[in-house]
């Protein structure tokens, strides 16, 4: 191992699961959710594109949402099922970057998308004459855009920054894919001030959406409980639950990963939460969205009866 750290500037990905028949039976379990998802995913973007509708603000940032849910999974299963599979746990300098750059867009990018899906809610719920206009076309494109830009701009400093570390001890990554906070202990200067940068923009880009999130959730509570009609009071509820639903899968595990002092937990326990949220939440959201969404099972029986009605 001495040897090839000192001879390739190449990382070692340790992996999830032991090379032997049980963690390939974990890693055909964590590839099959991996293929729901994506279909999930693609699926429900196919679905609110091909519906005309569905073309409304709250399906097109949900599109997105699902968008960002299939490069996020896209990002680390595929790396990791080759590696275990060829028995190669390297992955190159410029691919750890990347892998990185991506992982880390997605992570900041959806927090803020959740936060504009939250104040998407309270518009149509406590201000539904003026929805037309607070929630126009030109405003949910703005929110996707911002959503996107300020994810990749943050996650842009923090890769470039972790590339440009000197990593003069083992370039083993124990974990999965390569994730900034597993690679810090392996390099040869002190880190805490980047750890510090880490736990703020953590905090900005975790905590101001959660906030934002907490106080729109909390008006459109207080309207809810305040409805009179039964069926308005219900309609919103179920979307207001789904959503709070996806936002506590997101929410949760990171958290406790990125806002807790690393002495409280160990390296194992990261790693089963990373697989939570970069694996199994991204095949749960489209589940949770279309189960419960009557309006998407509509149009999921409108398009396949225009495909059925071609093919005859």
């Amino acid at each position: 191992m001495e040897k090839w750290n000192q001879t390739s500037d190449d990382f070692i990905l340790l992996g999830l699961f032991p090379p032997n028949q049980k963690g390939l039976l974990l890693l055909l379990l964590i590839i099959s959710v991996f293929v729901l998802a994506c279909l999930g995913n693609s699926g429900m973007t196919a679905l609110i594109f091909l519906d005309p509708r569905l073309h409304t603000p709250m399906y097109f940032l949900l599109s997105q949402l699902s968008l960002m849910d299939l490069m996020y999974i896209s990002s680390t299963v595929p790396k990791m099922a080759i590696n275990f599979l060829s028995g190669q746990k390297s992955i190159s300098f410029l691919g750890c970057g990347v892998q990185s750059f991506f992982f880390l867009t997605m992570e900041c990018s959806e927090g803020l998308l959740l936060a504009s899906m939250a104040y998407d809610r309270f518009v149509a719920i406590c201000h539904p004459l003026h929805y037309p206009i607070r929630m126009s076309k030109m405003k949910c494109g703005k929110m996707m855009l911002g959503s996107w830009t300020l994810g990749s701009i943050n996650s842009l400093a923090h890769t470039v920054y972790a590339l440009h570390l000197p990593y003069c001890r083992s370039r083993a990554i124990n974990h999965f894919f390569c994730d900034v906070p597993a690679m810090l202990p392996l390099a040869c200067v002190d880190t805490w001030d980047y750890e510090y940068m880490v736990f703020v923009s953590t905090s900005l880009f975790l905590l101001l959406p959660f906030l934002g999130i907490t106080a729109s959730y909390g008006r459109v509570l207080f309207a809810v409980f305040h409805m009179h009609s039964k069926e308005g009071r219900k309609k919103a509820f179920t979307m207001c639950s789904t959503h709070l639903t996806v936002v506590t899968f997101y929410y949760a595990p990171f958290v406790y990963t990125y806002l807790h002092p690393k002495t409280l937990c160990s390296q194992a326990e990261d790693k089963i939460l990373a697989v939570f949220y970069t694996i199994l939440t991204p095949m749960l959201n489209p589940i949770i969205y279309s189960l419960r969404n009557k309006e998407v099972l509509g149009a999921m029986r409108r398009v396949c009866g225009m495909f059925s009605s071609r093919k005859k």
